[in-house]
């Protein structure tokens, strides 16, 4: 999400006092939840304009997101506090031996001593997980949902040619399963119907809808994006329309393809009200009975019957709404810069909580030979990213940049509230900030003594300057890191990345620097670690790192199947990853989001939510 990164005065508050004709411009029936007692929910949503067809997997396309997310289930959500997957399509899993006999201990838990004993000494390179779904879950055309339809999505997903979507490659790259142009090359996934050879894998005629057998790589973290990354699609939907021709992920779609996208039939807790819903305000609707999941007393999960999703052009007009009363809350995290604009309203509740994100600079470290340039060949030396490194003071961009609403990060790029996996000992760019920006003059005076008039290292005769490719709301962060690398003759200025930075610039690796956020955690580090570290090729690794001895310690951690050696070769990556200075890390934003309490209570928020999370919508409760 874009923030504005403008101080809130008088002066701004009045600009934000449009006129209620402005605003119904924006939006359906603007003034509509003033007089609405029913339990319909409004939430705000900023973007230059609403998608009218949803494509069944997560995209990039605004809203979209969400509301793929609300329509369609994963099989597991993951919690991270508890380091759990909690059911949503499955309802419990566990590894087995190479037979499919289960792995648990006596309590009926995972047994991991026992996975890592047994396939510790197997010749075999995968190890078997098996899934359990709900028998009760259903599509919203009343199908039910099946192993068959878990079959199919993963099968589509390592299927380039008919899915069309890169990303649905890397979910599935632990699974050891393999189909191209239809044709299944590899078999990873059973079902009753869909047995091995060789091996038949327990599951009784009870069972046969209900219980999938998968191979994934000896990775413990092999099961996080196939549990959580990929939703689950309708078979009975999908497989008649998707072909070659006309791939899943369809670019222009026409007919029944995209009747489908407009039409979505998913397995979540929600469906788009189509009829009801247009470019301006997106409608959903609780499937209530329908939806398998129960509250712990056996009512509906969720307690509100519809969500309005209304179109705001800008966050202004958004923020102006949710104070007049046009909406329950605003579905994004908002800056620190708007918190004094809430200070002395009634009825409106400010959630302030802590990301899960870090927030980094980019070094291009290893750029290709025609994206070579003079300042890219300095930033090849570590010590010069060491002193840059150095230089930056996190606690005065928390404080400047983030208004005290966040706070620092470590150099090894993991919170502390990642408590089985922190690392004090990589926190290397800490303390007394004068001696490091000592130590940093100390490192670039022995590699670039010469300086100009106004302070600016040289090298071979011109000033040292990189360009920090960023989006207009990152000026102000830009602004501050001018200003702290000035200290010590390093001079860098603000590029515009544009709408598609990541195809024009960071996939080659055709910058200076830019700015990434980092999300580490249990469940993601065996994919994330190797997309951010060591991959090349269109991944997150922005200025191409390559590093031998790191890359050796992810793989490393990615095999072994001891959960402790797993977890303590996890942070000397950390330790290794503070040492290159390659992604430093510029501060941890908080994560702040608002509410109206005068209709609804109970607006939660977990480390990186914003109020609109399916917490919320179980706990919500109308105001008295």
């Amino acid at each position: 999400m874009k923030f504005l990164n403008r101080k809130i005065t008088a002066l701004a508050l009045g600009a934000l006092l449009l006129s209620a004709t402005a605003l119904a411009g924006c939006g359906t029936s603007i003034a509509e939840r003033r007089t609405d007692d029913s339990s319909t929910l409004y939430v705000g949503e900023v973007s230059t304009a609403f998608p009218t067809s949803f494509m069944p997997w997560l995209s990039r396309d605004g809203v979209a997101t969400t509301v793929a997310s609300m329509v369609y289930n994963t099989l597991f959500t993951f919690d991270e506090e508890t380091g759990d997957y909690l059911p949503t399509i499955g309802k419990e899993w566990c590894y087995t031996d190479l037979e499919g006999n289960e792995l648990r201990t006596s309590e009926g838990e995972i047994d991991y001593d026992a996975v890592e004993e047994y396939y510790s000494q197997t010749s075999e390179d995968y190890m078997v997980v098996k899934v359990t779904l709900f028998d009760n879950a259903t599509w919203s055309d009343g199908e039910p949902v099946t192993v068959e339809d878990v079959y199919y999505t993963f099968d589509i997903a390592t299927d380039n040619a008919l899915s069309n979507h890169a990303g649905a490659l890397a979910w599935t790259s632990d699974l050891k399963h393999k189909s191209e142009k239809g044709v299944l090359k590899t078999q990873g996934m059973f079902t009753y119907d869909r047995q091995d050879h060789w091996v038949k894998y327990p599951i009784s005629e009870e069972e046969k809808d209900t219980v999938i057998y998968l191979r994934v790589s000896k990775v413990l973290g092999a099961v996080a994006t196939l549990f959580t990354s990929i939703l689950i699609l309708p078979e009975h939907i999908w497989q008649p329309l998707v072909s070659e021709t006309e791939q899943l992920n369809n670019a222009s779609p026409s007919g029944e393809i995209l009747y489908q996208y407009e039409h979505p039939v998913g397995c979540g807790a929600w469906t788009l009200d189509v009829s009801h819903s247009g470019r301006q305000m997106i409608v959903l609707r609780n499937r209530g009975e329908e939806y398998h999941l129960k509250a712990e007393d056996g009512s509906n999960l969720y307690k509100v019957d519809t969500i309005k999703l209304v179109l705001y052009m800008d966050e202004n007009t958004a923020i102006y709404a949710l104070l007049k009363g046009y909406v329950d809350m605003l579905d994004s995290s908002m800056s620190s810069n708007y918190l004094r604009l809430f200070e002395e309203e009634e009825n409106i509740q400010v959630l302030n909580v802590a990301g899960t994100s870090t927030q980094t600079l980019v070094m291009n470290v290893n750029p290709q030979e025609q994206y070579k340039t003079a300042a890219r060949e300095i930033l090849m030396n570590k010590d010069v990213r060491q002193a840059i490194a150095l230089a930056i003071n996190q606690e005065e961009l928390v404080s400047k940049v983030l208004d005290g609403a966040g706070s620092t990060a470590s150099a090894g790029l993991m919170l502390e509230n990642q408590a089985e996996l922190y690392n004090p000992e990589a926190d290397i760019l800490s303390g007394d900030y004068e001696q490091r920006v000592q130590q940093a003059n100390d490192i670039l005076d022995k590699i670039y003594p010469n300086k100009d008039s106004s302070g600016y290292r040289l090298a071979n005769g011109k000033k040292i300057s990189f360009e920090i490719l960023a989006n207009p709301g990152e000026l102000e962060l830009v602004s501050f890191l001018q200003v702290q690398l000035q200290k010590i003759g390093i001079d860098v200025q603000y590029k515009a990345e544009g709408s598609m930075a990541e195809d024009t610039y960071l996939f080659d690796g055709d910058f200076d620097m830019t700015f990434q956020a980092t999300i580490f955690n249990v469940s993601n580090v065996d994919v994330m670690y190797q997309s951010h570290f060591v991959s090349t090729n269109r991944t997150s690794n922005y200025g191409r790192l390559a590093d031998e001895a790191l890359t050796a310690k992810i793989n490393e951690m990615r095999t072994t199947l001891n959960q402790t050696a797993k977890y303590d070769a996890v942070k000397e990556i950390e330790v290794m990853i503070a040492n290159l200075y390659y992604k430093v890390p510029v501060y941890a934003s908080n994560v702040i989001s608002v509410a109206r309490t005068d209709r609804y209570t109970g607006y939660v928020a977990g480390p990186g939510e914003t109020c609109f999370n399916l917490d919320t919508l179980e706990n919500l409760k109308k105001a008295v």
